[in-house]
């Protein structure tokens, strides 16, 4: 048998051994290390990664350790592929049994209640020797149900310290858990399991993106959220699909082009299909604000209809102090900026009460952008001072690791809003705090 797994599957003799017995790298560990102990022998130490390296003809096992293994697998150095030639087998004829099989005549008289299988018949035994490799690999997998709860627990820890997290600060731990789920999806995995990974690289790539967008950095901004659109696609959750793309379509919505956030969050509405979710809420939110933003006043008012009723159908699973999640204060900071687009001040000014009221202390980048906001609605009103020393006020309130380029640009916005000719004193001022390097005061 081990002959026949060597030539059908293409693998190391030492792997095929394993195979046959049907034992997954960790039950052959296992099995290894209660020979030692049996014996009395204090064995190497050695992990499922580690049989896997010797398995693939990556680095030769010690000669003591070759000693254990041909006692495990009953056989020799030649027998495990660890004698001569690293990796070498002995050829076999077994290899040429599929075609000479095939050539063989059928039984003269065969009867139809004879289903036992021919115990001699070389092609059955190469098309089992298959069939268990397949089973093998599918019910192979390299993440414990324990690694998986241990990975959602990392997640959803990320997702609440990202809420008040500086994006520097945070962008060193989403990195380190995205290497450990990638290392994780890049082996096989079931479906099921395949599918959770992928799910969690679209949060972690966004999360990712995110943080590089309010630090400025743009184009790295621009590829993470490409990588989390891929990771979401692969996911084929459409909710988790929508919600990446309306995540996306911030960048440009701050930075440009707007017809970009456009398309983004059109292509999120269509993925939702109008379904009765929070997400459904989010995209319809970000519609909004971006339809008034492109002066579209009749699609603006109708996307914060929607917003308004699908997020109040959902009202009890929009709770949670967490980055993934979309609460009251975040459907009020976007209805701020498509209130405030409009011009309808009096409504922005309901949004950003009602917004601020549930940020306990006020001072993470969601409360600056809302007080930029409603300095932005003082511009429209034509109290330009005050609008630049509100702007300014909230610039340097904002905690240093908080004050990133994405602030910067919404200031920066208040005086391009203001018309020239009535530009005061505060707007130069305002200018020139912005025009110095991040953490000089």
């Amino acid at each position: 048998m081990v002959s026949v797994i060597v030539e059908c599957c293409e693998v190391s003799r030492l792997r095929a051994h394993r195979l046959a017995r049907g034992w997954t790298r960790e039950v052959a560990v296992d099995q290894l290390a209660a020979l030692c102990a049996t014996s009395g022998i204090v064995g190497p130490s050695v992990d499922p990664e580690q049989l896997g390296v010797w398995e693939r003809h990556r680095r030769m096992p010690r000669a003591q350790t070759i000693d254990l293994l041909c006692r495990l697998y009953e056989t020799d150095a030649q027998g495990l592929g660890l004698a001569g030639g690293y990796g070498a087998s002995t050829p076999s004829p077994v290899g040429v049994l599929p075609a000479l099989a095939l050539r063989r005549p059928p039984a003269p008289h065969p009867s139809p209640f004879s289903i036992a299988p021919d115990a001699d018949d070389p092609l059955e035994a190469v098309a089992r020797s298959h069939r268990r490799a397949v089973e093998r690999t599918l019910a192979g997998t390299t993440l414990t149900s324990g690694e998986l709860e241990s990975l959602d627990g990392k997640l959803l820890i990320l997702r609440q310290e990202y809420v008040t997290g500086p994006p520097m600060a945070m962008l060193a731990k989403l990195l380190t858990t995205l290497e450990e789920v990638r290392q994780y999806a890049e082996e096989r995995q079931p479906a099921a399991v395949q599918v959770r990974l992928s799910e969690m690289l679209a949060v972690l790539s966004t999360l990712t993106a995110d943080a590089f967008m309010k630090l400025g950095r743009k184009e790295l901004a621009r590829d993470w959220y490409g990588t989390a659109k891929s990771a979401a696609d692969d996911s084929g959750n459409r909710e988790l699909r929508t919600r990446v793309r309306v995540q996306a379509a911030m960048l440009p919505f701050y930075y440009g082009p707007p017809d970009e956030a456009a398309a983004l969050t059109h292509e999120a509405v269509l993925l939702n299909r109008g379904r009765p979710t929070v997400t459904g809420a989010f995209a319809a939110a970000a519609d909004a604000r971006i339809r008034a933003h492109r002066g579209d006043g009749d699609g603006a008012r109708a996307a914060i209809a929607q917003a308004r009723d699908l997020f109040e159908r959902n009202r009890h699973t929009a709770t949670g102090d967490d980055a993934w999640a979309f609460p009251y204060r975040r459907l009020q900071l976007y209805l701020s900026g498509a209130y405030t687009a409009l011009g309808d001040t009096v409504q922005a000014a309901r949004a950003q009460d009602e917004a601020l009221r549930l940020y306990p202390d006020r001072t993470g980048i969601d409360p600056a952008l809302l007080h930029l906001e409603r300095a932005m609605c003082l511009v429209r009103g034509r109290s330009i001072s005050e609008a630049c020393q509100l702007a300014r006020d909230t610039y340097l309130t904002v905690p240093e690791g908080h004050r990133t380029r994405i602030l910067g640009t919404r200031a920066a916005d208040i005086i391009k809003t203001a018309p020239e000719k009535v530009r005061s004193r505060a707007a130069r001022e305002l200018g020139e705090l912005l025009a110095l390097p991040v953490g000089v005061t």
